[in-house]
């Protein structure tokens, strides 16, 4: 599907398909990345971040290495939890949850407060 023979592709190609598509590409130059489990966290130091948003679906690819920490190490290190205290809810969560689920901004803010931040389960308490 992807060019013939040669077993290998042609970026430009594949980034002009993706254009003809709606599909838009941007790398993010991120310092950190960190998962949060129930349990512990995942946190990614210097990764590579890909956002690829497909006509307003935003998907997120991280690759790197992860050190994993139990939840509440970094707390106990000095760092904060959420920067800003309790209201720490950034914009643009709120503006994702807001598109995705038709809610007002005001809705998914307080989704997103009800949720301690998660996006999918803002969401999915919206739908």
């Amino acid at each position: 599907m992807f060019g013939g023979g040669g077993g290998g592709f042609n970026p430009q190609k594949m980034e002009q398909m993706m254009k003809q598509m709606g599909i838009d590409v941007d790398e993010l130059d991120a310092e950190e990345v960190i998962i949060r489990t129930e349990d512990t966290e995942l946190v990614f130091s210097s990764p590579d971040v890909t956002r690829m948003d497909a006509r307003g679906q935003e998907t997120y690819q991280v690759i790197g290495s992860p050190e994993e920490r139990e939840r509440g190490a970094g707390e106990e290190s000095g760092e904060p939890a959420l920067e800003g205290g309790e209201d720490a809810i950034p914009d643009d969560d709120v503006e994702i949850v807001a598109t995705r689920t038709g809610a007002t901004e005001s809705e998914a803010r307080a989704a997103l407060e009800r949720h301690d931040g998660d996006l999918a389960a803002a969401v999915e308490y919206l739908e």
